[in-house]
């Protein structure tokens, strides 16, 4: 089981935000070869969950609070660095990243935009898929929602 921390944007220190986009750039920009925009300007309005092996942050994902991204709450930038998914560390990082909404925002409803080849995952913890696929950035992606 991994150490978690959950911090504002504010909280964090220039130590976790380096980490944290960096394993954000290591899986989505280049494990994934995908040019794109991480740094989108929404990080300042997120709460950011922190995934620790050790000292080592491996696991990471954003929060919103409803009305800010979705109209729901929501949960991106999910990821686990990849020598570490062997832990199935995706499951207790998501369930982590739903009770943190559920304590700061007091919401149980959330809504995220999964990337398609990962729709069953996100069925194993709640989240039943909305509407049509559609590209993020190349990328296969459908809607989910769990309330």
């Amino acid at each position: 089981m991994l150490k978690y921390k959950i911090k504002t944007f504010e909280d964090l220190t220039t130590t976790e935000l380096y980490k944290l986009l960096k394993l954000r750039s290591e899986v989505f920009v280049v494990e994934q070869d995908c040019v794109y925009q991480d740094i989108d300007g929404k990080d300042d309005k997120a709460l950011h969950v922190l995934g620790y092996k050790g000292k080592k942050l491996v696991a990471y994902t954003r929060i919103f609070e409803p009305g800010y991204y979705f109209e729901a709450s929501s949960i991106g930038r999910v990821v686990v660095a990849k020598n570490e998914r062997e832990h199935k560390y995706g499951y207790e990082l998501m369930e982590t990243s739903i009770e943190a909404i559920r304590i700061h925002f007091k919401e149980t409803k959330i809504k995220i935009s999964a990337q398609y080849h990962l729709k069953k995952f996100y069925n194993n913890l709640g989240f039943k898929e909305v509407g049509d696929t559609y590209l993020e950035d190349d990328i296969p992606h459908i809607a989910m929602f769990r309330s």
